[in-house]
């Protein structure tokens, strides 16, 4: 009987955390088992899967005293995903295993009792955290090895039972590998944007948005085309790089969202939550660790808020500080873990109760229109970049003689757009306009007074605010990228301004 080692991660959200598993073997006393370290109810419980495991395998117990402790000790562990190096720690402590193939290896799994290996969610985060603290090597579920092929840096090896894990660590057989990789499932096409019928101030809001990854919020009649352009964002974008497929697809992971294949999801991801989600599914939530919410699944994608005055204050204030932040930080009785959530919002309303097809028909009085799109609060407002108000459908053809311009056309322009603020801001490492602070806007990348007159005024006479008018700079820096110029122009402030008109909210 000796002391061994195996290794896990315990999952913070997205962030992962080395967990050292001590299992301490000793002779003579009554045969018991303890397990330390803060576990959860599920971790509790995984004493009895593990011990029906070993012995449905054909393996001894050991009839003693076995200790098991999860360090860091303060550090709490939640889930099922111990199960497998538990086990082999406690077969390696009570000398069935050799321990050497253990050193440098983390291993995941929840163990069936008859010793099967399932598999676990967050799998790419936490061999991530594997890999950055030094791990060589990693032993997941078979059913894993896609989604852990994902991780480069790190030897990765299946199994589908805990037999094969012991046969391995005897030097009897071998475990699993990943397939050479199969071609890619062809992504499905994103809508078009020659769909939509009429309404040129919201197409071009929605290609200012997609150039400049600004907020957009569309006021309108029913049946005017809000969510048909909102699904039409996505296709606007280019395709995450390698860094941001790796934090979509972890989300996704945590999730539990992550496809059979296990691909990086390299296209924007888009998100629609109905309207009658709670606060917990908006955010993240949940007991114990909190699990992400439709903001962090709309990470470096587009969130997507239809009938947003139905919504309600409370969870429309909920979304403020992950708009000014670009991450969620949710505090629980077992920990605060960060979820990222640097999504486009798209806020889409009617704008009265009734929402008739022509305003003239509205038979809502002043203060229950007021009353509708006060929900929409200022604050919440100040952060959205573009406002735009639709116009109602009059007919069913397009009569300007020109063929609406399709998404391919407009992705060319948004795409130049992009490179062109992409070279601009390099040397500080933000990709987009909107993620560029007031303040360096304002200092090292300021605008004459002639071009920024328009803004002052607005300051003075209180039509705007601090936040909105650095807003206001960067939705002007967007539309010079979209005209191919080096800097804004007055012209260009003040369309950010008219963007902004509250009119239209």
């Amino acid at each position: 009987m000796a002391l061994r080692r195996t290794w896990a991660v315990a999952l913070f959200g997205v962030d992962g955390a080395l967990v050292e598993i001590e299992a301490d073997v000793r002779k003579g006393g009554l045969p018991s088992l303890q397990l330390l370290g803060l576990p959860d109810t599920a971790l509790q419980e995984s004493k009895n899967r593990v011990r029906a495991a070993i012995q449905n395998c054909q393996e001894d117990w050991p009839a003693s005293c076995v200790t098991l402790a999860l360090s860091p000790a303060a550090l709490p562990k939640a889930g099922t995903s111990y199960d497998l190096a538990l086990a082999c720690a406690v077969l390696a402590g009570a000398e069935l295993v050799p321990p050497h193939r253990l050193a440098g290896t983390v291993l995941f799994g929840e163990l069936a009792l008859d010793g099967r290996i399932r598999p676990v969610r967050g799998l790419l985060p936490a061999l991530l955290a594997a890999r950055k603290a030094g791990m060589r090597r990693a032993v997941v579920p078979f059913d894993g090895l896609a989604e852990a092929h994902l991780v480069e840096g790190i030897e990765v090896l299946g199994a589908t039972h805990l037999r094969e894990v012991v046969a391995w660590l005897r030097e009897l057989g071998e475990l699993a590998r990943y397939p050479p990789p199969m071609d890619e499932p062809p992504v499905a096409e994103a809508p078009d944007l020659a769909d939509v019928l009429g309404q040129p101030e919201a197409r071009w809001a929605l290609e200012v948005a997609a150039a400049g990854g600004h907020h957009l919020l569309m006021v309108g009649p029913p049946g005017t085309g809000k969510t048909m352009l909102a699904k039409r964002l996505c296709g606007l974008l280019p395709e995450l790089s390698g860094q941001e497929a790796l934090e979509v697809t972890a989300i996704r992971s945590v999730a539990g969202d992550l496809a059979d294949s296990a691909a990086l999801v390299r296209v924007p991801p888009f998100v629609a939550p109905h309207s009658s989600l709670s606060i917990p599914a908006l955010v993240g939530g949940g007991t114990g660790l909190a699990r992400p919410g439709a903001v962090s699944r709309a990470h470096r994608g587009v969130l997507l808020l239809d009938e947003a005055c139905e919504l309600g204050p409370k969870r429309l204030e909920a979304l403020r500080t992950a708009l000014e932040e670009g991450e969620v930080r949710l505090a629980r009785r077992d920990g605060t873990l960060r979820y990222p959530a640097r999504f486009q919002l798209v806020l889409a309303t009617n704008p009265c109760p009734c929402a008739p097809a022509r305003d003239l028909d509205c038979q809502c009085p002043p203060q229950v229109r007021r009353r509708y799109l006060g929900k929409l609060s200022g604050p919440l407002l100040d952060r959205v970049d573009l406002r735009v108000r639709m116009r109602p459908i009059t007919a069913m053809t397009v009569h300007s003689g020109a063929e609406p311009e399709s998404t391919a056309v407009v992705r060319e322009r948004v795409a130049q757009a992009r490179a062109a603020a992409r070279e601009r801001w390099s040397e500080h490492g933000w990709q987009t306009n909107t993620e560029v602070p007031g303040p360096v806007l304002r200092r090292e990348f300021a605008l004459s007074h002639e071009v920024t007159g328009l803004l002052d005024r607005g300051l003075e006479v209180g039509a705007i605010t601090a936040r909105g008018a650095d807003r206001c700079l960067r939705v002007a820096w967007t539309l010079a990228d979209l005209d191919g110029r080096e800097r804004p122009d007055a012209e260009h402030v003040a369309a950010a301004l008219e963007f902004r008109d509250r009119k239209a909210a």
